[in-house]
């Protein structure tokens, strides 16, 4: 069974972590799944993506600590992949470490009212720095409060300091989120990519996060069909055909 599911309809992305029996943690296979999964929503006909985890116990409970994924970056949208389409986080339980990297990186949350937000790394002595851009999201002090004491934030907290757009009941939160999605969904593909991108340049960026999207671009090239023609044909002695692929 696959670790993160991948369904479609109408025009709607829904990409679920599917480890609810360990509360949907990051693993190393999540973090290759979930790559390919924005990466298959951006080259694909959905207009909007659902990010949600199985079960209502926990959305994600962050890293598999014993054996950490210090790769996360290349599953974080915007980072590791580009993705120029809209994200809603349809979260309920618990929001552990990389699992509020995802709903940080989310264009908009839904919160079922048992969701408990924690950043605990400070007390594991483990970070990956992906955290950093959340004071660019929700008021500096609360992040601060969040990631250096490494408390919770509920469900309610959450809303009123505009981590997460709506509280909905536990169970109702992918409902509420196809909701939206299909209002957004309808409206101009073109229009909603360039704000997108024009709110993303307007949001800084923390250094691990930047470091991550160089990274991204390089194997991009790295990976390409042009980076496998130049070296055949340095190879050969012969020009390149360079199809910009």
């Amino acid at each position: 069974m696959s670790d993160v599911l991948y369904e479609s309809r109408d025009d709607i992305a829904l990409i679920t972590l599917n480890r609810p029996e360990k509360y949907n943690t990051l693993t190393h296979e999540v973090v290759d799944q979930l790559h390919a999964a924005w990466k298959h929503f951006n080259a694909g006909d959905d207009r909007v993506a659902i990010l949600t985890g199985a079960g209502d116990k926990a959305f994600c409970a962050g890293a598999n600590l014993k054996d950490i994924p210090h790769d996360l970056w290349k599953a974080i949208p915007g980072v590791g992949v580009t993705v120029d389409k809209p994200i809603i986080a349809a979260i309920s339980g618990l929001v552990i470490g990389g699992g509020l990297v995802f709903v940080q990186h989310s264009d908009l949350a839904i919160a079922a009212d048992n969701t408990v937000f924690s950043y605990p790394e400070g007390k594991v002595g483990f970070a990956g720095g992906l955290i950093a851009s959340l004071a660019a999201r929700i008021p500096h002090k609360i992040a601060m409060e969040l990631l250096l004491v490494g408390g919770n934030l509920d469900a309610r907290r959450a809303y009123e300091v505009g981590l997460v757009n709506r509280v909905v009941p536990v169970g109702t939160q992918v409902e509420a989120a196809r909701e939206i999605a299909l209002q957004i969904a309808a409206n101009a593909p073109i229009v909603l990519k360039m704000l997108k991108n024009f709110v993303g340049q307007v949001i800084p960026k923390g250094p691990t996060e930047a470091a991550g999207i160089a990274r991204a671009r390089v194997l991009e090239i790295n990976e390409s069909a042009d980076f496998v023609e130049g070296i055949a044909a340095f190879t050969a002695k012969r020009p390149p055909a360079f199809r910009g692929q």
